[in-house]
């Protein structure tokens, strides 16, 4: 089990990262409010890990907060709820307001999160509500060759959307509707994301 990184961030797209550490790369997954957060490229990161491992492939998952990363191990053990999920639930919304949600049975405020259904929203009021995770002060994958391909922001920020579990179609949509000129990828995904929230 890998506990945790620390080295160079080397590549960032959302919600993929490199992590260089002593000359070895690690790909690592990460839900929107970690990679919000992430230093510039080329400089030093610590994300705390979580290894998936399945039959075709280890994907290694990275939170910058231990918060974070408790609740996506809490959110896995949910039937229905995998990983990818898991990353759009802690995309979509803060662990504070997630942890609320639960508190208060909001099943409403739960299916605006892309991926979740009233069955899947019902089963995580049921079963998340003894397995939140402590409250302290503290803050699917992307295909390897985007990358090395510069993409627009608006292009980078829909590619975002569609590894967290929206639909290409819906993606673009959502993107289009808060894109402006001066905004950067980290904007628009920030802005689509807060915006599906709060349809």
């Amino acid at each position: 089990m890998i506990g945790f990184l620390r080295g160079t961030l080397h590549e960032k797209q959302a919600p993929q990262v490199v992590i260089d550490v002593n000359g070895l790369g690690y790909v690592v997954e990460t839900p929107m409010s970690s990679f919000f957060d992430l230093p510039a490229m080329g400089e030093q990161v610590m994300l705390r890990t979580h290894l998936v491992v399945r039959e075709d492939a280890h994907i290694l998952y990275g939170f910058l907060t231990e918060q974070e990363r408790a609740l996506f191990r809490s959110l896995i053990k949910v039937n229905g709820v995998g990983p990818k999920v898991a990353l759009a639930i802690l995309s979509g919304v803060s662990v504070g307001d997630f942890c609320s949600w639960i508190s208060d049975d909001n099943v409403a405020a739960l299916v605006r999160i892309p991926g979740i259904g009233k069955k899947t929203a019902e089963r995580l009021v049921l079963d998340m509500r003894d397995r939140l995770p402590e409250q302290t002060s503290g803050s699917a994958g992307v295909t390897t060759g985007l990358t090395a391909k510069a993409l627009s922001p608006v292009d980078e920020a829909v590619s975002a959307l569609v590894a967290l579990g929206y639909k290409q179609s819906d993606a673009e949509k959502r993107v289009r509707a808060v894109a402006n000129d001066d905004a950067n990828s980290e904007q628009l995904i920030r802005s689509a994301l807060q915006s599906a929230i709060k349809k």
